[in-house]
């Protein structure tokens, strides 16, 4: 039975203020927490759950690799703009008053914003008995040290960064085609890309990036102006497994592509003389592809069979 006097909030408060000590905002008590920014920048903010996957880490209690997912959809987002974020609020819903998972899920949160130095300013839990997964919600706010325009140019480079799955996008579709049975890729966590962007934008010049999310490779389309995507090396950050189970039951590289990561979770449009020094900041990452002249379109060979299309 729900308890709607939250017998764990004690905890839940600790594990906020845990993570008040950073060099963003300064954080009181109050009725609510009272933030004051130590910066004067512009701000972005961002939202998003974990969908359909929340169904999968209900079923399995794989709850921190939840809460990765949930800041993953929104921190990779983030980083299209370069913005740091500095504070977070979360929506937790759950299918029944189950404390123990409410905790792990705070504390796992509390976690992962300290190691980003994201101060936590609250959040709520619901209890929807008529649900028969989870979601985490997650509200981040950003700052901003410049305003960056993200565009794909003509002549860039695209460069690719390894994805370790199916990330949080297509559950719906991959367990349709996988006949509803569980694989332990369905809760395998985002990874997140953020840590990296930052780190790589104080050293490199970038001009595009987008994050393979929903839509996957068509969100390119969002960054290209009078430019078209060639991708011709997918090969050369093979799709795992999953990702061909799937192709190999008949769905076609246009629906693959459109739906899901295919293996490259994050894409950067850089100029050419910066390609080496950019591959030398990250790991898993390659020459995927080129941005030429053209109307906006994704032209891709497939890892799958060798043929070109396009999106």
């Amino acid at each position: 039975m729900y308890n709607p006097t939250k017998p764990y909030k004690h905890k839940i408060l600790q594990l906020i203020e845990s993570t008040w000590n950073t060099p963003y905002v300064k954080v009181e008590r109050g009725l609510y927490p009272i933030l004051q920014k130590k910066f004067s920048a512009l701000e972005v903010q961002h939202t998003d759950g974990i969908g359909t996957k929340g169904l999968h880490h209900w079923q399995e209690r794989t709850f921190r690799s939840a809460v990765i997912d949930s800041l993953a959809m929104n921190l990779n987002d983030l980083a299209m703009v370069g913005a740091i974020p500095y504070a977070i609020q979360n929506h937790i819903v759950l299918p029944k008053d189950d404390h123990g998972a409410i905790l792990e899920i705070v504390k796992a949160l509390a976690v992962e914003c300290k190691k980003r130095k994201i101060a936590m300013t609250g959040g709520e839990t619901s209890i929807h008995s008529d649900m028969h997964g989870m979601d985490i919600s997650v509200t981040v706010s950003g700052l901003l040290k410049s305003v960056r325009q993200n565009q794909c140019k003509v002549g860039d480079v695209l460069i690719g960064l390894k994805s370790n799955g199916l990330h949080s996008n297509g559950m719906t579709k991959s367990s349709e085609v996988l006949g509803g049975k569980y694989r332990k890729e369905f809760t395998e966590p985002t990874r997140i890309y953020l840590d990296k962007i930052l780190s790589l934008l104080k050293h490199c010049k970038v001009n595009g990036m987008m994050h393979i999310t929903g839509g996957a490779f068509t969100k390119l389309k969002d960054i290209l102006k009078g430019a078209d995507a060639v991708i011709a090396g997918p090969k050369k950050l093979k799709p795992q497994k999953v990702f061909w189970d799937m192709y190999k039951k008949g769905v076609s590289n246009k629906t693959m592509y459109s739906t899901f990561n295919c293996g490259i979770g994050f894409i950067l449009s850089v100029p050419e003389q910066e390609v080496k020094k950019v591959l030398s900041h990250l790991k898993d990452a390659k020459v995927i592809g080129q941005v030429i002249k053209g109307r906006g379109e994704v032209h891709i060979t497939s890892a799958f069979d060798n043929k070109t299309f396009i999106l």
